[in-house]
């Protein structure tokens, strides 16, 4: 009985169980390859695309940029022509002022002469009719009656010519004053215009920030002003950007981005960053005063929104410190209001 027991035991194939088992392991293992490839294969793709659209915008970068130099050198070179036009009216003036002053001085010198050759004429005209009552006339007295006649006519002349050329310069000079003035009234409306179409993008990008900011109680709008508040932001004393200061600049620049593409070029508008702290002083080795910290703060805001691609010539950051305070008061409540990054769409 045992003999034939152990005899049983030895019959029984255990091989098949291993076979499934490794082939199920082989599976598995080749799902899990295939899935490693296929996700491979997406990210590739995926960050594919996102150089090409890296690419893409920086390339209309360029072009914005390039665009943007040729009008500020069509407007440098109306502002020089403005210069130039100033200066030759100027030196017109001058001119105008010393041939006045000139024709003047001789104008008198011939009157007077006129009036010393009109009396003598008369004196001769007296002698000539006492001479006719006598009958009697020399040589010498016709010459110098001749002389005499001939001086009159010579003044009379040289008094027309400077009222001619008195005539004249008062003409030139007045067209010059016209032409400025038509200059001067293009530019003023051009210069209108221009204002003009920044308030409407002013507009339309605080609507759009308003309404993406709207779900943030905390950010409030002060005239053509966003206050953020600095907790917001930045940690106590610090001015490094936190992440959900960084989501909320997120948008900011997304709006931004957005209304810029559509702001024409030859309008010279910048985004004003500007730091506020509150009235407790700070001494630290990074910031010895409010005015550092306040600076710093604005300087990483400008600088995070240009990584997010907002041109760095259209932005400028200032610290104001602690002297431009919204509330007055010491209060927990006044010092957190007081704490704030202020931002402002406005022109050069």
């Amino acid at each position: 009985m045992i003999g034939s027991r152990r005899r049983s035991r030895s019959t029984i194939n255990v091989w098949p169980g291993y076979v499934d088992a490794l082939s199920a392991l082989l599976m598995l293992v080749i799902f899990m390859l295939l899935v490693y490839v296929v996700s491979q294969l997406y990210l590739s793709q995926t960050l594919s695309d996102r150089d090409s659209q890296l690419a893409r915008l920086n390339t209309q970068l360029n072009e914005l940029s390039q665009l943007l130099g040729l009008e500020q050198s069509k407007t440098e070179a109306l502002e020089n022509n403005m210069v130039s036009l100033q200066d030759d009216y100027s030196t017109s003036l001058n001119q105008n002022d010393e041939l006045v002053n000139r024709l003047e001085a001789t104008r008198e010198q011939l009157m007077q002469q006129t009036a010393t050759a009109e009396a003598r004429a008369e004196r001769l005209a007296s002698m000539e009719q006492t001479i006719d009552d006598n009958n009697e006339m020399s040589a010498s007295q016709q010459t110098m009656i001749l002389q005499l006649s001939n001086q009159i006519a010579s003044l009379r002349e040289q008094l027309r010519q400077i009222a001619s050329a008195l005539e004249l310069q008062e003409q030139m000079t007045s067209e010059k004053e016209e032409e400025l003035a038509n200059v001067s009234q293009r530019l003023n409306t051009l210069l209108a215009e221009r204002v003009s179409q920044l308030q409407q993008y002013q507009s339309e990008f605080f609507a759009r920030l308003r309404n993406i900011l709207a779900s943030n109680e905390n950010i409030r709008v002060v005239g053509d002003r966003f206050l953020l508040p600095s907790e917001l932001l930045f940690a106590s004393g610090s001015a490094q950007l936190g992440e959900a200061g960084q989501g909320e600049l997120d948008k900011l620049a997304g709006v931004l981005l957005d209304v810029v593409e559509r702001i024409p070029d030859d309008i010279d508008w910048i985004l004003r960053i500007d730091g506020h702290t509150d009235i407790i002083p700070i001494n630290t080795p990074q910031f010895p005063s409010n005015w550092e910290l306040s600076t710093a703060r604005a300087v990483a805001v400008v600088r995070y929104l240009a990584v997010q691609g907002v041109p760095e010539r259209r932005m400028v950051a200032a610290g104001f410190g602690e002297f431009f305070p919204v509330t007055e008061g010491t209060s927990a409540e006044a010092l957190s209001r007081n704490r704030r990054i202020e931002l402002k769409l406005t022109d050069r």
